[in-house]
């Protein structure tokens, strides 16, 4: 293994351990086994290094939720769907707990980080449209029809995905259960008329 990927995984074990704003890049290079040039030389700076090992986190928390929402469960439509996903979806919260947190801590620093936040805007998008497809067919015939509600459903979801990503981070011990979950939504649903 090449001194960036070193790096890469220093910065990863630093980002775990640290976050963001409290890694130096003397914590990467102990972490790595490499040396403080090396940062310069493949990334140009610390920053840059860490912003590249937070996507990489970001990308594996993509992967650990697309196998979560892929696993066998009941058809789409049976009444233990929702509860179902959600569930597995919830127990990566516990199994996951660092790779959630840095993935929050991503998001934090999108905003002073522009290609942090160009590349965690473009999964985003990619998110949405699993998750509405997840719980939704979507058969509009006007293509623009159906792109639009994949969107809005996707986002509704995501906006949920995250809201208990977040509770379960700060206090698990009072965080929804996917049971939580369904039963939530059901009573939205039973009560949509209110929502006016």
């Amino acid at each position: 293994m090449g001194h960036r990927e070193e790096l890469l995984d220093g910065a990863a074990q630093c980002l775990y351990e640290k976050g963001f704003g409290r890694t130096t890049a003397r914590d990467v290079v102990a972490a790595s086994g490499t040396n403080l040039a090396s940062i310069g030389y493949h990334f140009g700076s610390k920053d840059a290094l860490l912003v590249e090992a937070l996507l990489r986190a970001t990308a594996a928390w993509g992967e650990e939720l697309d196998r979560a929402l892929a696993e066998p469960g009941p058809e789409p439509g049976h009444p233990d769907r929702v509860e179902s996903t959600w569930s597995r979806v919830v127990g990566l919260f516990t199994t996951q707990r660092r790779l959630w947190s840095t993935h929050v801590e991503a998001l934090a620093q999108a905003e002073r980080l522009p290609e942090l936040r160009a590349r965690l805007a473009e999964a985003q998008r990619e998110v949405r449209e699993g998750l509405a497809l997840t719980f939704h067919t979507v058969s509009e015939e006007d293509p623009a029809a159906a792109d639009r509600r994949v969107h809005v459903l996707g986002a509704v979801y995501q906006a949920l995905l995250t809201g208990v990503m977040v509770q379960w981070l700060l206090d698990p011990d009072t965080a929804p259960t996917g049971a939580d979950i369904a039963e939530g939504l059901r009573a939205i649903a039973e009560r949509a008329d209110e929502l006016v």
